[in-house]
């Protein structure tokens, strides 16, 4: 039988694969890939599975799954005050936060929770409570499909944005094999930066708490909104945030909206969530198979007999009602394979 991407990603969506390959290593990692492109068949690299939205008739090429794993620090010393981590592309993200938290790794706390491997965090830059993998330096490691050879970018030469880098922006040139973190060492975490996460701790913004209590606040706030996964909540069976917050003029804000500031000249962020709840999709919005969380809006839930169709039409009524309320285009976050708004 052939391998359905509905077993590897988290929407649990996804019809089946011309043909699956599993590298456990680097070296695997670019021969599948190599030979893929020299054969000249459609090729789709799959991590976590976290960030994509794959079509019903599945994929026809070569699926490589990424199952490397590794976390190796350059030193063991906390005296030295800093720590190069070497993550493999494969690795459980939440997994190599766990043990930064338990080894005085600071930095990547606030990222408790978030799916995926460590090779989506640099294609995506994600984020969450005020902090981005990009905020931690270090550098990502990749085999270069065009130029047939590995390549180190300096967190500096990624160009890191809102929910992008230069690796989202070429898509499908870049084949994540590792990425290097530079973090501090201690027992506390970096200043909070969040709001609601500097109130579930009890302390301003701009202060430290401890790394475990940071983690523990995360992982609290991210399953109130249904964003840690959990094979017995249907609400997590999701993309995450299937909406980027848009960046917009000032001027094209809805009255009461809220707003952050961004280094885009002219534009400012606002809220998808908002957006969407006030053009009329409250949280459960739907009747069928795909439906909103019941606990967070921006995410769209399979709730266990759904197809990709569904998910898309739901998608679809959710951007084109936001765009008649308030004339903005929602974009999604996760990768098409194989389908399209």
């Amino acid at each position: 039988m052939p391998e359905r991407l509905a077993e590897h990603t988290t929407l649990r969506l996804g019809g089946p694969a011309g043909a699956w390959v599993r590298a456990t290593t680097e070296h695997e990692l670019v021969d599948a890939v190599t030979d893929a492109d020299v054969s000249g068949l459609p090729l789709l690299v799959v991590g976590g599975g976290s960030n994509l939205v794959v079509a019903d008739d599945g994929f026809p090429g070569t699926v490589v799954e990424v199952a490397t794993r590794e976390v190796t620090p350059d030193t063991d010393d906390p005296s030295c005050g800093g720590v190069l981590v070497r993550v493999a592309a494969g690795e459980n993200w939440d997994a190599f936060v766990a043990t930064a938290v338990a080894r005085g790794w600071v930095g990547v706390e606030a990222l408790s929770g978030i799916p995926g491997g460590g090779g989506g965090a640099p294609i995506q830059n994600g984020g969450a409570y005020g902090r981005g993998g990009s905020q931690s330096g270090g550098t990502v490691r990749v085999w270069d499909r065009a130029l047939r050879g590995v390549r180190t970018f300096a967190a500096a030469d990624c160009g890191f944005g809102y929910r992008t880098s230069r690796f989202k922006r070429d898509p499908g040139r870049h084949v994540v094999l590792h990425v290097t973190f530079q973090l501090r060492t201690g027992d506390l975490g970096a200043p909070v930066a969040y709001s609601e996460l500097a109130r579930t701790l009890e302390v301003d913004v701009g202060q430290r708490a401890p790394l475990a209590d940071v983690r523990e606040a995360v992982l609290g706030l991210r399953r109130g909104k249904g964003m840690v996964l959990d094979a017995g909540d249907h609400d997590t069976w999701s993309a995450g945030s299937f909406f980027t917050n848009p960046l917009v003029p000032p001027a094209d804000v809805p009255g009461g909206a809220p707003t952050w500031p961004v280094d885009e000249p002219g534009l400012v962020k606002t809220s998808a969530a908002w957006l969407i709840e006030h053009a009329g999709f409250g949280k459960g919005y739907g009747d069928g198979p795909v439906r909103l969380s019941t606990k967070h809006t921006l995410a769209l839930s399979n709730r266990g007999e759904a197809r990709t169709d569904d998910l898309l039409a739901l998608a679809r009524e959710v951007r084109d009602g936001v765009r008649t309320a308030f004339g903005i285009d929602l974009v999604p976050e996760p990768v098409l394979v194989g389908c399209e708004l």
